[in-house]
């Protein structure tokens, strides 16, 4: 039994390998049909470790860069070929290939980056940490409660940009010795000012309720999906309603670690089916495309997972609720949204009609939403955002000009005193 497990092992081993170099020798060929990117030409990067599976990281940027490099010229530094296929791909910013360290040295030499962004934390990451006089600038893939949003990893950047005072107040409850004050530049949510996307359904009377979990998490403390426990239920009963409309959207990862969440990924799927082939007019979605936007901005409610999701649809400032863990060792701050928020129970899930009939009605948790948007994203007017956006940059621009004049200056003063000691020497 263990040689055969060992061998299945080696087989998928060499069957990534396999497909990782043909996804090389794709990205390669497809760049050199291109032309060549000018030198002195990017000042801004995004750098991106990760492969195919975990593009939602950068595709909710795609719009935010392409306004910002209107003004400063954006690239994307992609270290892994299927990432980089994907972004080739999509409606990405340009991209730099460079899967070796030397690749990256070579392309970052023949241009003038003076900022870098981070959309994770990967742990090559590091690699790029190790070239200065340029800023490097955590951005995130969203914003949540989640303990990602408080690791101690934030100190490795010059600056982190976040969201509003909710992040602020997370990170100074969180990180010792951290100046938050200093090293945090708030932004709003820029990716809300391009929500979009065409409703793959004909609007009626239906209530539309996005349902958005996460995955299942890779340990205890970070158990928050809840495709396993409410989802196959609440999705059923929203179905035989006959009056909602069951936007489905689980995190891409699902049912990677526990087949279970796999199982019951699919069961859903075939009762969506099942309800659709019955009654055509009721247009239930599975949506496991690119764009979000519209999700959020079309659906009456919203029932999601402790994730990011919980604050992409918080900063669309309309009802949602949040499961609850059933896993007693899920890590759940209370400090903040979640304290407040209205929670959705295993019980609760299979009563989800009633539950979706109270949020909408219910005129308390309306202002206590109001409160939080506020809260954690300031002023959500469209296009407040976005500049908050572009003026962190300006000011990081007006900083590295700042130093790099301190630098030039600095050289010149030591060749007027080289020079000088050298005209005594002659005298």
């Amino acid at each position: 039994m263990g040689a055969l497990s060992d061998a299945k092992k080696a087989y998928r081993l060499l069957r990534r390998a396999l497909e990782s170099r043909s996804a090389v020798q794709r990205v390669r060929r497809r760049l050199a049909e291109r032309e060549p990117y000018p030198p002195e030409h990017f000042q801004i990067a995004v750098y991106f470790a990760d492969g195919a599976v975990n593009m939602y990281q950068m595709r909710q940027w795609y719009r935010p860069l392409a306004e910002l490099s209107k003004r400063w010229p954006v690239v994307v530094l992609s270290r892994q070929a299927t990432g980089a296929e994907k972004l080739l791909d999509e409606d990405a910013p340009p991209v730099a290939f460079v899967p070796k360290v030397r690749d990256l040295e070579r392309f970052i030499a023949t241009q003038d980056i003076r900022i870098v962004l981070y959309v994770n934390q990967n742990t090559r990451n590091f690699q790029m940490f190790r070239y200065g006089r340029r800023w490097h600038v955590f951005i995130n893939h969203g914003e949540s409660d989640k303990m990602y949003m408080t690791t101690n990893q934030y100190k490795a950047y010059d600056w982190a940009f976040v969201a509003g005072q909710a992040a602020r107040d997370r990170l100074s409850r969180t990180l010792w010795d951290y100046d938050v004050d200093r090293r945090t530049i708030e932004i709003g949510r820029p990716q809300a000012d391009h929500y979009s996307g065409v409703l793959p359904y004909a609007p009626d009377d239906r209530i539309v309720v996005l349902y958005a979990p996460t995955w299942e998490g890779d340990r205890p403390s970070a158990h928050y999906g809840s495709i396993a426990s409410h989802g196959e239920a609440l999705v059923s009963a929203l179905l035989a309603s006959g009056r909602h409309r069951v936007i489905y959207r689980p995190h891409p990862r699902s049912g990677v670690v526990d087949e279970a969440y796999g199982a019951a990924h699919r069961r859903i799927l075939a009762a969506i089916a099942a309800a659709n082939a019955a009654d055509p007019a009721a247009q239930h979605v599975y949506d496991d495309g690119p764009e979000l936007g519209w999700q959020l901005s079309a659906a009456d409610v919203a029932v999601v997972d402790i994730s990011a999701m919980v604050y992409d649809r918080l900063a669309a400032g309309k009802p949602l609720m949040i499961t609850r863990p059933v896993d007693p060792e899920a890590a759940v701050d209370t400090t903040g949204y979640l304290s407040d928020c209205e929670w959705l129970t295993v019980e609760g899930a299979t009563d989800i009609v009633s539950e979706v009939d109270r949020v909408r009605a219910d005129e308390a948790a309306v202002a206590r939403l109001r409160m939080w948007v506020q809260h954690y994203f300031g002023d959500t007017t469209p296009g407040v955002a976005t500049a908050k956006f572009h003026g962190a940059i300006e000011q990081l621009m007006q900083e590295w000009d700042r130093w790099r004049a301190h630098e030039v200056g600095t050289v010149r003063d030591d060749q007027n005193d080289d020079d000088e000691e050298a005209e005594d020497e002659d005298a």
